[in-house]
């Protein structure tokens, strides 16, 4: 078994609702609902995508974190995921981890996203306010103009600019986000 799958072996999402009577109960007690991965080079997880505003009905027993895994949640929506990355594989030319990163953003809806990979092939923008809570590994937070180092329990907010995530060591790092579409 390799780290990246060891990492997500445990991952465990838990989903409340009403029953008919109006009590609360655990709707879903599992892992995540679709994913989307590369190998150990990373991948998205998903949890819940719903409305951002409006009424909740709790009664609603749909696990809304199902169907393939996009970037983006959908407009007025609000998208909640784990996500993966992971190091670079040792020796591995540049040219095929860019043909790989780009292959996944296409894959993902997101073809449209990477407006200047020159500073890196995962360079990437989204029309949305991102909580991204990193739990394991540390992480190189790329922009245009400077970097950061991050460790577990930092958190980034991420405000629509362009951006990338670098593992820095041989251990994957794990993710959670939470993306508000502001299309």
């Amino acid at each position: 078994m390799s780290k990246m799958d060891e990492m997500l072996s445990g991952l465990r999402r838990i989903v409340t609702a009403n029953d008919g009577e109006g009590k609360s109960h655990i709707m879903i007690d599992g892992g995540p609902a679709d994913e989307f991965r590369t190998g150990d080079l990373g991948g998205l997880l998903e949890i819940w995508h719903d409305e951002a505003s409006g009424p909740l009905d709790p009664s609603t027993c749909e696990d809304k974190g199902a169907g393939k895994p996009i970037l983006s949640p959908d407009q007025g929506k609000v998208k909640i995921r784990w996500f993966t990355s992971g190091p670079t594989p040792a020796g591995a030319p540049p040219e095929m981890i860019a043909d790989l990163t780009r292959q996944a953003f296409v894959a993902i809806g997101a073809g449209d996203h990477q407006p200047d990979t020159s500073k890196h092939p995962a360079m990437h923008t989204t029309h949305t306010l991102d909580a991204i809570i990193l739990v394991k590994g540390r992480v190189r937070l790329i922009l245009d103009k400077e970097e950061t180092v991050i460790g577990p329990g930092d958190v980034v907010v991420q405000r629509a600019t362009n951006h990338a995530w670098a593992v820095e060591g041989d251990e994957p790092a794990l993710f959670v986000a939470v993306l508000v579409d502001r299309s």
